[in-house]
């Protein structure tokens, strides 16, 4: 399937590693290279901003979709194509899902984590099969994908997480997948 449209979960904060925030300004700038639209969760700060500056920047297209009651927190972005101003996190998320192809986690907090258990959720639910992609860097997620391992060893998973994501180290190496 061609990706013309990527989900970017991430942190509305940058965290305490740069390569969090460099990955994220790659990414964008991979994207609008490549002319594959953001969606992304509509904020001006963190790695939400960078990776919406980078893409603007390279001349690539970018719709966010933020909540009302987080367009003070998180700064709604001024600077994109396209901004929606939705209900609550449940009709941004649904949103999101609708307009993008696939998805791309990079770090981020609990809020990035609900999106990427919620796609994960789907998926297994078949209520859409969309190919989900985790940054890993600086091995961000290790912690998470070796949970996930044992909640599969513990019997409580219907089919394999692990197998149904992908896992990159460097945005780069997502480059082959959505082209």
């Amino acid at each position: 399937m061609k990706i013309n449209s990527l989900a970017v979960f991430c942190g509305s904060k940058n965290g305490n590693n740069p390569v969090y925030t460099e990955h994220a300004k790659e990414l964008g700038k991979i994207l609008a290279k490549n002319n594959i639209t953001l969606i992304y969760g509509g904020g001006s700060t963190g790695m939400m901003g960078a990776v919406a500056d980078a893409m603007m920047e390279s001349g690539g297209k970018v719709i966010g979709i933020i909540p009302q009651r987080l367009v003070d927190r998180e700064h709604q972005h001024e600077n994109i194509t396209e901004l929606s101003i939705v209900e609550d996190m449940h009709v941004r998320k649904k949103r999101m899902y609708e307009l993008c192809d696939a998805a791309v986690i990079l770090p981020g907090g609990v809020g990035t984590l609900d999106e990427f258990f919620e796609m994960v959720t789907w998926n297994q639910l078949s209520i859409h099969d969309k190919k989900i992609y985790i940054i890993n860097s600086e091995n961000f997620f290790d912690p998470l994908l070796k949970h996930l391992e044992h909640m599969e060893n513990q019997g409580f998973l219907y089919e394999s997480v692990i197998q149904s994501i992908t896992v990159f180290n460097e945005p780069r190496e997502l480059l082959p997948q959505i082209r």
